[in-house]
């Protein structure tokens, strides 16, 4: 299969951020039982960025907790384990939506 240079580079980014070979992003996409539509793609996004602002919300009513529980030295020793995964999933959110854009 040829490809110009330009395809092969985004060829190359697609696999390395999907973390497949070129031949097998290829293989995949041409047995791929639905192809994805712009329309779909902002669906997506969109479903992401709400996810987002929900996630934020969980988090700051997570520290409110956590400044309440603070305050009486009552919160549970792991509670900045489940502050960092907050974060984590926060990041993870918002590559995936770069991801799309």
């Amino acid at each position: 299969m040829w490809v110009t240079a330009e395809e092969e580079v985004a060829l190359v980014a697609r696999a390395a951020r999907e973390r497949v070979t070129v031949p097998n992003l290829l293989i995949s996409a041409a047995l791929s039982e639905t192809s994805e539509t712009p329309t779909q793609r902002k669906a997506a996004a969109a479903e992401l960025m709400a996810l987002h602002t929900l996630l934020a919300r969980v988090s700051n009513n997570v520290n409110q907790i956590a400044r309440h529980a603070n305050a009486g030295d009552d919160f549970p020793q792991d509670a900045r384990a489940v502050l960092a995964y907050v974060r984590e999933v926060a990041m993870r959110i918002d590559r995936a939506v770069e991801g799309l854009m």
